[in-house]
């Protein structure tokens, strides 16, 4: 019941505002009615929200398809997916999907800043803190959709900072936005969340002590006590944290490693999001295990509704699942001969199949919902910044000045998903990349991020323990779609 009421509750909150996000040329939007009270906004900022929870975003293409297939994560008989393992661009599946994602993740961004054009000259609309709270998660949205494409359809900073970028758009109308270069995005990226964070630094609900991350069943019901919906379940929104975690990997991936290290340090030091219980990561009853260490999640979409459930499955589940792994391939990756057999990842994260004529396969279960009529101990949600990749970003950075720190950050992530096994020492810091590259893999199985990790650091992609693609911009850098180098004018 607790739950039943927990999703109506997010449900109302994510109701999609249509109208808003049918994006149409300036003129022939009616912003007047829409932003002439302070639940308008918010009806406009739920709306972005929406769409970002919805398929061709973060309920599909950007969590669990096309990113995670190029992350050689899974093993496939049919020929569309091998054309996106081999990172064949050419091929109009993967095209087309690559236009959906551009298209749609500029339409939310549209919507950012219509909400972010009206907001500062109607501020007296906002009752209490809500001016701040509304103009921050717009700043962070726009930021981190942006950074998202930028890492899709762009060279990294690495391979080259002042290589053609992306457009980066933050005004509203029909003139077209340049070509930001890839530093320039960055730069406007960071600019956008530190202006966030000053905004919700002091105002966001999620600060306080009082503030207490949980589970939705818990019997005080910890993230639903906020005086109105639209302050609670504050980690399924781009809250204060959430703004200091994208700000860490946006610095990161601009090499002002400084700069990402204080703002990972901000989440790490805030106490705020308590590692997994063992009994909550490998209980034996399903209704009461974690699979996605939910409290850990300084930020995720919601993408509990019957749309992407159906599409999950279908990925996930039942005989013939889309995707899986060969049973020897999760072995390798998890590092079952090593230590990686005490992995909770490993050992609770996926269901082995068994076969009499094929190799066993690996089922993820990280999306998985239980079968009626169980309930799940959270909702389903697709990770957008996890605690443990904070740690990957102090460990990085830190491990130049000071390698047994960058150990004591990397090992704390181990012993929390159950490896006892501490290591203290490689022979370089490239050695170092490659162990926490290993590591993150495992962690951000299903996720999309591991992909985003291998093109930062221009680092080859294993496909198995004697096999590996080589970095380049050929497979690194997504086409943009044919028609938008005619429209902009650079």
């Amino acid at each position: 019941m607790k739950n039943c009421l927990y999703l109506l509750m997010l449900l109302t909150l994510f109701a999609s505002c249509k109208k808003f996000l049918d994006v149409q040329p300036e003129s022939d939007v009616d912003k007047d009615l829409l932003f002439q009270s302070e639940d308008g906004y918010k009806e406009a900022l739920n709306g972005v929200y929406t769409l970002c929870a919805s398929r061709s975003l973060y309920g599909g293409n950007l969590t669990f398809s096309n990113l995670d297939i190029m992350a050689q994560n899974y093993e496939f008989a049919e020929i569309r997916f091998q054309k996106v393992a081999s990172f064949d661009y050419t091929y109009a599946e993967l095209r087309n999907k690559n236009i959906e994602i551009w298209a749609s993740a500029y339409r939310a961004i549209a919507n950012c800043n219509y909400i972010l054009e009206n907001i500062d000259n109607r501020k007296t609309l906002f009752s209490g803190k809500n001016y701040e709270i509304v103009k921050g998660e717009t700043l962070t949205l726009r930021a981190y959709l942006h950074f998202d494409l930028l890492r899709m359809f762009a060279p990294s900073f690495r391979s080259n900072p002042t290589a053609k970028g992306i457009p980066y758009v933050t005004t509203v109308g029909t003139s077209s936005t340049p070509f930001s270069t890839v530093s320039e995005a960055l730069d406007k990226m960071a600019e956008d969340l530190n202006a966030a964070k000053v905004l919700m630094k002091t105002t966001d609900p999620i600060v306080s002590s009082d503030y207490i991350v949980g589970y939705p069943g818990d019997d005080n019901k910890p993230e639903v006590n906020g005086a109105s919906l639209f302050l609670q379940n504050r980690r399924h929104r781009m809250n204060y944290y959430a703004a200091c975690a994208e700000l860490a990997r946006v610095y990161l991936y601009k090499n002002e490693l400084l700069k990402s290290q204080e703002n990972a340090q901000i989440v790490i030091a805030s106490n705020k999001f308590p590692w997994t219980a063992q009994n909550d990561a490998t209980n034996a009853d399903k209704e009461k295990r974690d699979k996605i260490f939910y409290k850990e999640l300084i930020s995720s979409w919601f993408v509990d509704t019957k749309d992407i459930n159906s599409q999950v499955a279908k990925l996930f589940n039942g005989v013939n699942p889309d995707y899986s792994a060969t049973q020897a391939q999760i072995d390798d990756i998890f590092e079952k001969a090593q230590s990686g057999a005490d992995d909770w990842r490993y050992r609770f994260g996926f269901l082995k199949v068994t076969s009499a004529t094929n190799p066993d396969r690996a089922l993820l279960q990280k999306y998985v919902k239980n079968a009626e009529p169980l309930l799940n101990k959270h909702p389903l949600v697709a990770p957008a910044i996890r605690l443990s990749e904070m740690y990957y970003i102090a460990a990085e950075v830190s491990y130049d000045t000071d390698p047994q720190k960058a150990f004591d950050y990397y090992n704390s992530v181990r012993i929390n998903r159950g490896i006892g096994t501490r290591l203290t020492a490689v022979a370089s810091k490239a050695e170092f990349i490659d162990i926490l590259l290993k590591e993150a893999r495992k962690e951000f199985y299903g996720e999309s991020q591991i992909f985003y990790m291998y093109k930062r650091l221009n680092h080859a992609i294993k496909v198995s323990s004697t096999q590996e693609i080589s970095p380049s911009d050929r497979i690194f850098v997504f086409p943009l779609p044919d028609d938008e180098q005619q429209y902009r004018n650079n």
